[in-house]
């Protein structure tokens, strides 16, 4: 299909727009996914508390009850085409821990949502240890609703090394125009923590670099469409989305949030490649200024034509 230039039934149309919009709210998740319409958001892309008593916000008594709520009523706001994805480790403590063991269990058990890919954020910087090996990576879960789930390769190739380039145009398995596009970055992602005086902190304990929120929003949400954060900690993904012109919700439970966020904007300040962004001050005045009814393509008309000749 790709050879002859048909698109794949889960192919978007879209236009970008002149100006993003955001809104962010100081609240809990379950409160603000009650009040989101159903099959409105393209995007969930959250990095959850796991449980570790770090402060008020991560304290649960029993984490997957607790989490089971808010995968339900993703399910329910997510986009029929959207994904989500899910931040989180595999070091199971005890009963009250929050590990995404026990969230792909639960969703693989409970619920009608696919496991595409595990993706693992290798870094080479770390905390040391004395009574384990130490962690240089971190995982993430990608879920979606079917397989037609949109997916946008292009827009997150890494370029080739002059070698591997020379290599991979001689493999004739591969197709030349995506090689000058670039590689696959795989599922195991190499891109560095946060440093203490990284110009990208903004001081929230768990701040994710913009490099791997870039990656996810700009692969699985097209420009113009929703994407949704209810644990938006720092808000590094309302200014990935601000930057990628993509629309965004966020809240958290933590009133510093606000401020965290204030310093991302004061960062992209004088950036001239950024388009206009809007806050707007809720949900309401949100879906006034943005529509969730994707453009989807006629693609499947096409993929049926392409199937019943091949």
């Amino acid at each position: 299909m790709h050879k002859d230039g048909i698109k794949h039934k889960s192919s978007v149309d879209f236009s970008t727009p002149s100006q993003s919009y955001y809104v962010l709210q100081q609240k809990d998740c379950l409160e603000l996914l009650k009040e989101i319409p159903d099959e409105s958001v393209q995007l969930i892309l959250i990095d959850p508390p796991y449980n570790l008593d770090l402060a008020e916000w991560d304290k649960y008594d029993n984490y997957i009850d607790w989490a089971s709520a808010w995968i339900r009523e993703s399910y329910r706001v997510l986009s029929p085409n959207g994904s989500m994805v899910v931040f989180g480790g595999t070091q199971f403590q005890n009963e009250k821990s929050g590990d995404l063991i026990e969230l792909i269990h639960y969703c693989r058990h409970n619920t009608d949502f696919r496991l595409v890919n595990m993706v693992v954020w290798y870094y080479k910087n770390g905390m040391s240890a004395h009574r384990y090996f130490a962690n240089r990576h971190e995982e993430a879960i990608w879920l979606t609703k079917s397989s037609d789930y949109y997916f946008d390769l292009d827009s997150v190739r890494v370029p080739y090394g002059e070698k591997e380039m020379q290599e991979a145009l001689r493999d004739k398995r591969l197709v030349p125009e995506n090689v000058m596009k670039g590689k696959n970055p795989t599922n195991v992602w190499e891109i560095g923590r946060l440093n203490g005086n990284s110009l990208e902190r903004v001081g929230h304990p768990t701040q994710k670099p913009l490099e791997i929120i870039r990656r996810f929003v700009k692969a699985l949400a097209y420009p113009g469409s929703v994407v949704l954060d209810f644990f938006a900690g720092s808000g590094t993904t309302g200014r990935v989305c601000i930057e990628e012109n993509r629309h965004c919700i966020m809240c958290d439970k933590d009133e510093q949030s606000r401020s965290f966020f204030a310093k991302h904007l004061k960062n992209i300040e004088g950036d001239m490649f950024v388009h206009p962004y809007i806050e707007l001050k809720g949900l309401n005045a949100f879906w006034e200024k943005v529509s969730f009814e994707p453009s989807v393509s006629q693609a499947s008309e096409f993929e049926n034509q392409y199937s019943a000749n091949h």
